[in-house]
């Protein structure tokens, strides 16, 4: 039975199936059927200036423009009442820029939040009247053109030979007109930085770990011991895909005393929970405990699936005008959710993972994705073991594993520096995999657990 057939009504879907239609039908002119109505015909119920279209101006209409500011799975969070969880992260980082003095890097998994808690952290800077510089690093980043766009927002009237006196500073000259056509190097980089006074720069690189260029992170990382040692008003907050320090930096051995390397862990039941119910808050719609026990077994502590899957379970409820969110939206959610990440990975991947599926070895495939998404990229046989307990029951899951390393299917074998382990080939497949699992409820009976343990 197709997943049409599911949706209709019983006696709706014998009449689909039974009735035929004729090849000809005549009707008198009179008889002629109407146009649809326009409001049948699918369209937009919010304008591009935020406003309700006033002919679907319903309840359910103002709860949906709401709900786009409650979860959003494909934006970090910029509102500090979504901004769930994290404070003791958020505390952190304070003290480590206030306090301390100390250049920061935040790594991580995938989708663990980091662009969130940096977006938070930014507002509160500026709110405390640091000047804040935010760059997302490319593939192609170099630091010749990272460093004129940083200085391109440092106005030249905190620069110690200017002042906001000046002509240059009032005109809005910025410290990059300082700088000659040659490639900028580290050293005029850090004593242009260290001209400044009457405020504090905090400059955010995101997304470092895209950056393919090995020259542009190891002068990163001199200019950070550089200004280190000048004691410089500006301190850099880095942040990147990485399973440790080492995979995002180079040169650590001479920074790693002027550099506070600072993981962002998974976040527990009780903060998905929390992201849950202030969505809740901003939207009006309630989840039901079902519906968060099984949004909390589902997004294995990562924030981004939390939020994508309260989005689409909402908005499965208010199609049906319903303000209650239940297990069965969460179900359904998940099944598009899959979806979505099945279109994400290679047609290659896609095969091995429908033959592999085909033979019973769902469970276990759910183990390792498991392994590799608390891990955040290469796992051992423990971690295996820790991901899922019982899946040496179903099948021995480092045999298994070596039977797939051995011959490239889905992971690969290797040394992360830490001992030997197994990662998977496309970042994208153990995120599929672990909710092509739970899309049949095979982790939901541990929700419960997981929040006492939270507790």
């Amino acid at each position: 039975m197709s997943w049409i057939d599911r949706l209709l009504p019983l006696r709706n879907r014998a009449s689909a199936r039974t009735t035929v239609q004729p090849r000809f039908v005549f009707r008198p002119a009179a008889a002629a059927v109407a146009e649809p109505e326009a409001d049948e015909f699918p369209r937009f119920q919010i304008t591009a200036g935020d406003q309700l279209d006033p002919r679907k101006a319903d309840e359910f209409a103002l709860i949906r423009s709401r709900l786009r500011n409650a979860y959003t799975p494909a934006q970090p969070v910029t509102d500090r009442r979504m901004f769930a969880g994290r404070t003791k992260l958020m505390t952190t980082l304070i003290r480590l820029i206030e306090d301390q003095r100390l250049h920061t890097v935040i790594y991580g998994e995938r989708g663990i939040g980091k662009t969130s808690l940096l977006q938070v952290l930014a507002k509160a800077a500026v709110d405390a009247r640091y000047l804040v510089v935010y760059v997302t690093c490319g593939a192609r980043s170099e630091f010749d053109e990272t460093f004129r766009t940083i200085s391109g927002h440092i106005p030249l009237m905190y620069h110690s030979a200017y002042g906001p006196t000046s002509v240059e500073g009032e005109r809005g000259d910025t410290l990059a007109t300082l700088l000659d056509h040659d490639p900028v190097s580290v050293r005029v980089a850090a004593n242009a930085l260290a001209k400044i006074e009457g405020t504090r720069v905090l400059v955010i690189l995101d997304e470092f770990d895209r950056a393919d260029s090995a020259d542009f992170r190891r002068s990163i990382a001199e200019m950070l011991k550089s200004l280190s040692d000048q004691s410089v008003r500006v301190q850099f907050i880095i942040a990147g895909v990485a399973a440790n320090l080492t995979e995002l930096v180079d040169n650590v051995p001479s920074i790693q005393r002027n550099v506070y390397a600072m993981r962002v862990p998974k976040m527990t039941a009780a903060e998905i929970r929390s992201i849950v119910k202030n969505g809740e808050t901003i939207s009006e719609l309630h989840f039901d405990e079902a519906a968060i026990h099984a949004i909390i077994a589902r997004c294995m502590g990562f924030p981004y699936l939390a939020t994508l899957l309260s989005h689409r379970a909402a908005l499965m409820a208010l199609d049906e005008n319903r303000l209650l969110v239940n297990a069965a939206d969460v179900a359904f959610a998940t099944e598009e959710a899959v979806e979505e990440f099945k279109g994400r990975i290679s047609r290659r991947s896609q095969q091995q993972i429908a033959a592999l599926v085909k033979k019973g070895n769902l469970a276990v495939l759910g183990a390792l994705a498991g392994a590799a998404q608390s891990t955040g990229g290469w796992f051992s046989a423990e971690d295996i073991a820790a991901a899922r307990a019982d899946a040496g029951a179903l099948v021995d899951a480092k045999a298994f594993a070596e039977r797939l390393a051995e011959s490239r299917t889905l992971i690969e074998s290797g040394d992360d520096g830490h001992g030997p382990g197994y990662r998977f080939i496309e970042p994208t497949v153990p995120v599929y995999l672990w909710l092509l699992a739970a899309k049949g409820q095979f982790f939901d009976h541990e929700a419960p657990e997981l929040e006492r343990e939270a507790v």
